[in-house]
């Protein structure tokens, strides 16, 4: 599919998913730029609703059941939106969906690897933080067996001291 046929599509899932998602995105090829898109990618972290967990009110978060039952009206290829860090969705429109559901702390980790392409997440970035003395843990930056939480894209460059690169130029093949 061509590039701005995908972004239209992948702009409206934004759209409908924006109100129950604290951050939101488009990743892969599209915010590569590529001119041909193979399936859309897009990085979220859902709100959570607060539940009463136990007889003695103790309260616990969950996702969004808002976000929950949005994702349930669409074609699941793969994966869980209700407690899953990935879905696959099959769109109408012709286009495959790769929803990747974040939390606060690896955002920018996930986003970045997302945002590829998968040779420049490898080579680059998971060699990086290999070379930094960090490892990827449950999707979490992890050093000397504590959790290194990375909020913004340019601090996951920084933190594996590389200098940043603009999304269009992570391209190798």
């Amino acid at each position: 599919m061509n590039l701005s046929k995908a972004k239209i599509i992948a702009d409206k899932y934004v759209k409908l998913l924006q109100p129950f998602c604290e951050r939101i995105e488009i990743a892969g090829s599209i915010r590569r730029l590529k001119p041909e898109v193979k399936d859309i990618e897009i990085v979220c972290i859902p709100k959570e609703d607060i539940i009463v967990i136990d007889m003695f009110n103790n309260k616990g978060a969950m996702r969004s059941l808002n976000f929950t039952a949005l994702v349930r009206q669409w074609n699941i290829i793969k994966g869980n939106e209700s407690t899953g860090k990935y879905v696959q969705i099959g769109l109408r429109e012709g286009i495959n969906l790769d929803l990747f559901i974040c939390k606060k702390g690896n955002w920018e980790l996930i986003y970045a690897i997302r945002t590829g392409s998968a040779a420049y997440s490898h080579k680059v970035l998971a060699n990086g933080w290999v070379r930094a003395g960090f490892k990827s843990v449950d999707g979490m930056l992890n050093k000397d067996g504590s959790v290194v939480q990375v909020y913004e894209e340019e601090e996951l460059f920084k933190l594996i001291g590389i200098d940043y690169i603009e999304p269009e130029k992570r391209n190798l093949i």
